[in-house]
């Protein structure tokens, strides 16, 4: 038994002698960090390994232990038993994991060895033992087979190779086809009342014990011919039963043996029905995968849009079994003038309900950014809508609406993490955005403000959504995953779609333990021209943060339509009009830019309200501080006008520009 003290922020791991020697392992051959352990730790163990302290480490467990097994220097496998105490900091994150670890092997046989059986039954026994502990933690049918062809199991045991069966819908479809060039063509898939051994194990629910060659040829005519030439001179078909109802089937080939001990038919049934346990509970893991799988991709948008001055890319990556599975989500919107929305979330919890909840939220986003919403207004509707769902559940989520004409993004945040943005250059940054608190949450306290970041995405530059399951790591802080965000990013191709692999392939190499989403949006070069172009904006009343965002999105059109020249005069002329409609009417405005075309290029500027009331000129008052309105309108602009509209009316300007 050795020691080790792992140290969860720099990565290093210092063992002992002892624990040294349980590895098999010299000093001068590790160098303090668990990496240089792979040579010993089996693959399948390694990855179990890090799933277990991940787990233990994300959800505040004190301790862990487990049983796995290495292979010595001398290629022998050993088990070995780990157990470790976390040590978290005042916030609750781990920062040390202090343990033992030990040679396992006689541990396990022990129980065996007092009952008083012989040496090669006490060596029997533990590999039953040890094969099922391992199987504990096998989540797949495929996880079942390669522990049993990996553990070496079968070699304790003297068989060469096994193969499997599972029933499904009253016939039996192989698995596992035993040794190369034993496969029979014809019986990957085979009925239960056919003349082969795994029909007959199943149909009997007894063991068949096949002692020699002969015993075969006489008792399996239809399939002997087939494989007499692989040199099998003894096997055993075992029945797998889980909840007294058949599931399969397994079989063990033997090269070198005739006929079987009592003892050994004993172990070997122990082994069948432990086996079965274990493929029974995998299965139905699968099938529940399946089902969150499928409930959460129908959720899914089926189709992303195509954007008109755009390239997109998203991705979902499930990290989980079972019906651990999440609620995130991405969606990209297309709306009118030359926009796209684009959504990122997450919601709470990783079960079907939580995918239930998020194709719901999903929908409701859709709805209300599609009705003409500001960002601010959608977030806020949908955390109404999300705590009226009478659902425990919250949800964190990003909405980013791009006007692709001017570059102008205004994004809201609501308890989610950071965008990057990505240069041509492949630098990559952060954006911090200003956010509120969760869908849910924010109209369970009655804080649904919801404030507007601004800011311009260039041509040929990248915006990045995505769910905090990309940048969490076990033992790290948000700042360092956004750290190692930025580099993958800056490290990643050029092109999106590939982008969108590589990260997700990187996420699936580390072990992830939560789903991801992705959104990738990338403007393109050719919408920076200066042909013709158009902009609206909606611009409520008694709200200064849409005013100011309204004059930030005009001076963004007016410089990527090539108007710079004139730039300052436009913007004036419009803040003008856009404060005389929120004055002095009882709503609202509506500010909309747009290029004409003719013999001289033109913009114009039009501020459209529900007043009827005609706008008048006048002379300034005695202080000089009002008044000036229509005098600026007049002396900046070319030409001016008013028109009535249906409900309302409409304050024009034009500027000639360059063409």
């Amino acid at each position: 038994m050795g020691g080790f003290d792992w140290d969860l922020v720099d990565g290093t791991m210092i063992m002992d002698e002892a624990a040294l020697d349980v590895f098999d392992m010299d000093r001068a051959d590790y160098d303090d960090h668990p990496d240089s352990l792979g040579s010993r730790v089996l693959p399948d163990e390694a990855r179990r390994l890090d799933t277990l302290v991940a787990q233990a480490l994300k959800d505040g467990s004190a301790e862990y232990g487990a049983y796995f097994r290495i292979r010595r220097r001398n290629g022998v496998h050993q088990w070995t038993h780990t157990q470790g105490i976390v040590h978290r900091d005042d916030a609750g994150r781990p920062v040390r994991i202090v343990g033992v670890v030990r040679d396992a092997t006689h541990e396990l046989s022990e129980s065996a060895a007092r009952l008083g059986l012989d040496e090669g039954r006490r060596r029997r026994a533990g590999v039953v033992e040890g094969t099922t502990a391992a199987l504990a933690y096998a989540r797949t049918v495929q996880d079942v087979i390669d522990l049993l062809n990996d553990s070496h199991a079968l070699e304790h045991f003297g068989a060469a190779s096994l193969v499997m069966g599972l029933l499904d819908a009253g016939r039996i479809h192989l698995v596992a086809e035993g040794p190369d060039g034993a496969f029979v063509p014809g019986t990957r898939f085979t009925r239960v009342d056919e003349p082969y051994p795994m029909s007959e194990v199943i149909r009997t629910l007894r063991p068949r014990f096949i002692e020699s060659p002969r015993d075969f040829a006489d008792s399996f005519p239809v399939l002997w011919p087939h494989i007499s030439g692989l040199g099998i001179t003894a096997a055993v078909y075992l029945p797998l039963i889980a909840q007294a109802r058949p599931i399969g089937a397994l079989g063990l080939l033997y090269s070198d043996k005739t006929g079987f001990s009592e003892d050994e038919r004993t172990l070997l049934v122990a082994l069948g029905s432990s086996i079965a346990q274990s493929l029974q509970r995998a299965m139905l893991y699968e099938q529940e995968h399946d089902l969150a799988e499928g409930l959460q991709q129908a959720m899914l948008p089926r189709r992303i849009p195509d954007v008109p001055g755009a390239q997109t890319a998203v991705r979902y990556r499930s990290a989980r079994l079972g019906r651990d599975i999440g609620g995130d989500w991405y969606d990209i919107i297309a709306l009118p003038g030359g926009r796209v929305g684009a959504v990122i979330g997450d919601v709470q919890g990783h079960d079907t309900h939580a995918a239930a909840v998020m194709g719901q939220l999903r929908i409701v986003l859709r709805a209300y950014a599609a009705e003409g919403h500001t960002p601010a207004t959608v977030m806020a509707r949908a955390s109404v809508f999300l705590h009226e769902l009478d659902t425990e559940r919250f949800a964190t989520c990003t909405y980013a609406e791009v006007d692709l004409g001017t570059g102008v993004v205004q994004v809201v945040r609501a308890g989610h993490v950071d965008p990057l943005i990505r240069e041509m250059d492949g630098r990559c940054r952060r954006i911090p955005v200003e956010g509120g608190l969760p869908l849910g949450l924010s109209a369970e306290f009655g804080r649904l403000d919801y404030p507007v970041t601004t800011l311009e995405l260039d041509p040929g530059q990248t915006l990045l959504l995505y769910t905090d399951g990309l940048v969490e790591k076990p033992g790290s802080d948000l700042d360092e995953g956004l750290q190692w965000l930025s580099a993958l990013v800056r490290r990643g191709p050029a092109d999106l779609q590939e982008l969108a692999d590589h990260l997700c392939d990187v996420v699936a190499d580390r072990g992830g333990e939560d789903d991801v989403a992705i959104l990738l949006l990338r403007r393109e070069a050719a919408t920076a021209g200066h042909g013709a172009g158009r902009f609206q904006q909606h611009v409520a009343q008694n709200d200064p943060e849409a005013l100011s965002s309204a004059r930030h999105m005009i001076r963004a059109a007016v410089r990527a339509w090539g108007a710079e020249e004139r730039a300052d005069e436009i913007e004036l002329v419009a803040d003008e009009l856009m404060t005389n409609a929120l004055m002095h009417t009882d709503g609202g405005a509506i500010v909309t830019l747009r290029i004409l075309g003719g013999a001289e290029r033109r913009l114009r500027v039009e501020v459209e309200d529900r007043s009827s009331a005609l706008p008048r000129r006048r002379e300034a008052g005695e202080a000089g501080v009002s008044g000036r309105g229509l005098l600026l309108v007049d002396q900046i602009s070319d030409v001016w006008g008013v028109e009535s509209r249906g409900s309302g009316k409409c304050v024009w300007c034009e500027f000639t520009v360059q063409n």
